[in-house]
């Protein structure tokens, strides 16, 4: 019987990434490395034919998504919509696509990605919503390219596509402002997400950009999503706090929780209170009343990921790239006076 991969990493006292990378003729490991896992393999009668149909292969992109605190509902309409990108991006090249999911966990997150590494996965688009800068430093140890999707940080050199947050927020807050002639308030997600973060620079940018004042204009923490939105604005009325003429949110979620709490309490959208969200979901239009809302091309996103990840998987040493994908207002019935 022939030996496997983890029982040479055994016998050498290897890590079985380091055995992965000297088998598949990857970097990451000295020639010398190298030279003994394959002498020791041959020694020991490893089925090197394994290594030839892989080989044979043209192998397999992964979506990964890696998820943190919770913010990132993966079967939402935004995440179904980038995955379907994907899949068309890969389709496009012939290569196969696979999703597969990483939680955040320092004791096996470099176990789960070795699982991936282990399989035909020649390459990953890693979803960024959640992440952190430090988050990515077990993707950049390993031997295979990566696009990293939905988010951006100057600190890290990697291949990246994500939503120009700062133009939509912006785009919004301006339109509000247009239409109200009133200081704009702020719906914030109660989650540190970077999106959210480059939002937050958008709307106050306009706000700064119309002379008005950024201390005067109501700023609410809000969970980002449409249940954790409803119940945190409700309580904000209960209390008494003070209330805005007119409000951005960080995205529809928000603004449709906050929108129900406020009917609830009486009062009239956008007549009272004018309200406009991000991301354009497929049930902001149908909402009562219809979401003014900031459109990404999230089908357009995915299959730019996938398409920079086939150049990569054709180019390894090409220069990162950041691709921002520009957004568009989308004028409905809630900023409607």
């Amino acid at each position: 019987m022939s030996i496997t991969s983890k029982e040479l990493a055994k016998i050498l006292n290897l890590s079985p990434a380091a055995i992965s990378m000297a088998l598949n003729n990857k970097p990451g490991v000295s020639t010398s490395t190298r030279k003994l896992v394959m002498e020791t393999a041959d020694k020991y009668g490893y089925d090197f034919s394994k290594l030839a149909e892989k080989h044979n292969l043209k192998g397999t992109i992964y979506f990964v998504i890696y998820k943190k605190h919770g913010a990132v509902v993966s079967d939402t309409p935004f995440f179904s919509e980038l995955s379907e990108g994907i899949a068309l991006g890969c389709k496009k090249a012939d290569y196969k696509l696979k999703i597969s999911y990483v939680y955040e966990d320092e004791d096996i997150v470099e176990k789960q990605l070795e699982e991936i590494q282990y399989s035909d996965c020649i390459g990953m688009i890693v979803l960024g919503t959640e992440m952190k800068p430090e988050d990515l430093k077990p993707f950049q140890k390993l031997p295979i390219p990566f696009v990293l999707i939905d988010s951006y940080f100057e600190t890290v050199s990697c291949d990246c596509v994500l939503i120009n947050n700062v133009q939509g927020a912006y785009l919004a807050a301006s339109h509000l402002i247009r239409k109200t002639k009133k200081q704009p308030g702020y719906l914030h997600s109660s989650y540190d997400i970077g999106n959210f973060a480059e939002r937050n620079s958008g709307f106050f940018k306009a706000v700064r950009a119309h002379g008005m004042s950024s201390a005067k204009s109501i700023v609410h923490l809000l969970t980002p999503s449409m249940d954790g939105a409803y119940a945190d604005m409700k309580e904000i009325i209960e209390k008494g706090e003070e209330l805005a003429p007119c409000y951005f949110a960080d995205n529809d979620l928000i603004a449709m929780g906050a929108m129900k709490a406020l009917k609830e309490a009486g009062y009239r959208i956008p007549q009272d209170i004018a309200i406009a969200g991000f991301d354009n979901l497929p049930f902001s239009k149908v909402f009562e009343p219809a979401l003014t809302t900031i459109n990404v091309p999230k089908l357009y996103m995915g299959e730019m990921a996938a398409a920079r990840l086939v150049e990569l998987l054709k180019s390894p040493s090409a220069n990162p790239v950041k691709i921002e994908v520009g957004t568009a207002l989308v004028e409905r019935r809630s900023t409607d006076l």
